[in-house]
């Protein structure tokens, strides 16, 4: 009768279902924490005794799941999940990325192929063979461009008929403009990327049975197929470029100059000569490398009379400077010692190294008489001059550099002393890898790597534990790679240790040394979840659902550069740097990197390539490519962005789906082109739709 009367308990109530951004929310934290999932919960709780709802048990929510969300009833969702599980780059997200490339929506299809290009393991080979096939070539075209990434050269000849059927199908019998990036899901966008896919695979003749006819002409005259010619070196390929160095676009030239260089045709020689001053600065620049690649001097007087011009710029001087010490000549000597008084620190640089190319022995007497120059970077060039020198001529002067003020010159120091092999170098670098400064730790156990004594693996465990106050990663992941050269039993313990590193990237660092001695080891199962940054956003409005287009805004010594940040496929990256602006971290920064006709780069507070805000960044891969004006972040490896970001001044596809691409220069970019090493960016600001953030003034 009591059981009669007793009330059946309600059924517990179902948590609310997670929204989008929730969801969202928890994509970015999980691909940030480099992890499929959140664990298990613990068991749910039962009702307290004595409750009407004794014995009920309380739901728990979802837990956040990747591979979950890629069966979401939104496309949004479950795209941007196979994006984070490509990101977090585990093979156990081959199999439902595979799965995925039967959805019914092809930009889901698209970007499951990407994330399993991003994973770049071998059992996705033959679901991305089929996705070959799919009736979209937006798919079609991320899958051939998936399959290079995967690096298996047997795949090359199923990418090649993707191309190839393009080709037939006369969709290219007039291609893009030469200077216009195209849409991935056009029949050139799906040929670009097939075609970069061949030329990471490196194999020639099916990149030749899809771009070039049966004499060996070019079918298609567009740069992606310089480009690709130009990346395997093949020397088949000169009648090809040969034609295509005479195609109106300037990319395509270019690229055809650089793969005649590569492939050493002399007989390319006389068709290179009047591109040198032909008024095109990039395939000028790409001219004289290939003179300089194919040892032809007949090239130095007219390289010379450039030099010898007041109105060659900089970026064109650089480039002559070490050309003519390559090739030597008559008058050459007297053109480069004019420039060691040049109010450039790159070109007088560019001069003394060419000079001890040049002449040795003659060199010598010039350095007598040279004082140390002001400026630290070409101190750091004539370390490595002297580092190249006999013995008894430089090793003195170059120990005396030793006592250099700036830090940045004793570590360039430490690399010519590992470099010449000095008797007593072993000695020294221990010594320094008790330094204050990171960078000169991180440079003297770079060079113990070289070197290898026997008497440094203690003091290279004792420079990594040393390294964990230090704000930056450097010293700690160069201490690990030389101690990766012991191959020890202490060795070993030491790269174990670097396992729970504060910081992911060296942790990434310590897996892949520890791989190299024991292909077998386990060691990239124990680091994860990633560490990441302490306040970092995942649920804000701004991170989740952008509002605006956001913008940041360059005035450097050049003129004002403005460019349109990638908020939706980079937000945390975009987050940080934002934070960075507001705290004036870039004003008075240096374009410390400018690489003529590649990239200008910025956003070390040192200015030797070696700073960064104190953290890293996990990075943020997409799709973008990378075409005049992409901006990017740089790194040593992956997962080691910071606050260094360049910008490149053509196209460059070998950099695609490996660094965060951030933005594209909206505005300015003729003031990009005119950027020299050491300009200065005098004040950064972010707009974000309605305000300017920046340092207070």
């Amino acid at each position: 009768m009591v059981s009669a009367c007793a009330s059946t308990p309600p059924p517990p109530p179902a948590p609310p279902a997670p929204t989008a951004d929730e969801k969202m929310s928890w994509i970015l934290r999980l691909e940030d924490e480099r992890v499929l999932r959140d664990p298990p919960p613990a068991p749910p709780p039962v009702a307290a005794l004595g409750s009407r709802s004794r014995g009920a048990v309380v739901v728990p929510p979802p837990t956040p799941d990747l591979v979950r969300l890629l069966g979401d009833a939104q496309p949004r969702i479950r795209r941007r999940a196979a994006l984070a599980v490509g990101r977090v780059g585990l093979a156990e997200g081959v199999t439902p990325l595979a799965a995925l490339l039967a959805d019914p929506e092809p930009e889901v299809r698209e970007m499951a192929a990407f994330g399993l290009g991003l994973i770049a393991d071998r059992a996705a080979r033959d679901p991305l063979i089929a996705a070959l096939s799919d009736p979209s070539l937006l798919v079609s075209g991320s899958a051939a461009e998936a399959l290079g990434l995967l690096g298996d050269t047997s795949v090359a000849e199923p990418i090649a008929t993707v191309a190839r059927d393009i080709v037939d199908s006369g969709a290219l019998a007039t291609p893009p403009d030469g200077q216009a990036d195209v849409e991935r899901g056009s029949p050139a966008g799906a040929f670009r990327l097939a075609v970069y896919a061949l030329a990471r695979l490196r194999v020639y003749p099916a990149l030749a049975s899809a771009v070039l006819d049966g004499s060996g002409q070019p079918r298609v005259r567009w740069w992606p197929v310089a480009y690709a010619l130009q990346r395997l070196e093949d020397p088949a390929a000169q009648p090809a470029l040969r034609a295509l160095l005479s195609d109106p676009h300037t990319y395509t030239r270019a690229l055809a100059a650089k793969g005649l260089g590569a492939t050493k045709d002399r007989a390319a020689v006389p068709a290179l000569l009047p591109l040198v001053t032909g008024g095109d600065r990039l395939i000028a620049i790409e001219a004289i490398r290939a003179l300089t690649r194919i040892g032809d001097p007949s090239a130095t007087p007219v390289l010379t009379g450039l030099l010898r011009a007041r109105e060659t710029p900089t970026a064109l001087r650089l480039e002559a400077i070490a050309a003519v010490a390559s090739l030597g000549g008559e008058g050459v000597a007297d053109t480069l010692i004019d420039y060691l008084g040049d109010p450039g620190p790159a070109i007088r640089a560019a001069a003394l190294e060419g000079l001890a190319r040049l002449d040795a022995e003659g060199f010598v007497f010039i350095l007598s008489g040279i004082d140390p120059d002001p400026h630290w970077s070409v101190r750091v060039a004539l370390a490595r001059v002297l580092g190249t020198l006999t013995p008894d001529v430089g090793l003195h002067r170059l120990k005396s550099m030793l006592n250099d003020t700036d830090q940045r010159v004793v570590a360039g120091v430490l690399t010519a002393l590992a470099h010449r092999r000095a008797p007593d170098a072993g000695s020294i670098l221990i010594e320094k890898l008790e330094a204050d400064d990171p960078i000169v730790r991180a440079a003297a156990a770079r060079a113990l790597a070289e070197l290898a004594p026997p008497e440094a693996a203690t003091p290279l465990i004792d420079a990594y534990r040393r390294g964990l106050d230090d704000t930056t990663y450097v010293a700690r992941a160069a201490a690990m790679t030389a101690l990766a050269r012991y191959d020890s039993a202490d060795a070993r313990r030491g790269l174990n240790e670097a396992l729970a590193d504060p910081d992911w990237a060296v942790r990434v660092r310590a897996v892949s040394l520890l791989q190299k001695l024991d292909p077998g080891t386990e060691a990239a199962s124990r680091i994860r979840p990633a560490p990441t940054r302490d306040g970092a956003e995942y649920r804000a409005d701004r991170v989740v659902n952008p509002p605006f287009s956001t913008e940041l805004h360059l005035d450097t010594d050049r003129g004002p550069v403005r460019i349109e940040l990638a908020v939706l496929d980079a937000p945390q990256t975009i987050e940080s740097l934002t934070a960075l602006v507001r705290g004036g971290f870039y004003d008075g920064v240096t374009f410390h990197r400018v690489v003529p006709g590649f990239v200008i780069q910025a956003g070390d507070p040192r200015g030797d390539g070696e700073g960064g805000p104190g953290y890293t960044l996990r990075d943020e891969l997409s799709e973008r490519p990378y075409v005049r004006g992409t901006v990017g972040m740089a790194l040593d490896w992956e997962d080691t962005g910071g606050s260094q970001f360049f910008i490149a001044l053509s196209p460059q596809p070998h950099l695609d789906a490996r660094y965060t691409v951030i933005g594209r220069v909206t505005s300015g970019i003729e003031t990009v082109d005119e950027i020299e090493q050491w300009d200065v960016i005098r004040r950064a600001r972010v707009w974000d739709g309605v305000t300017f953030a920046e340092a207070p003034r």
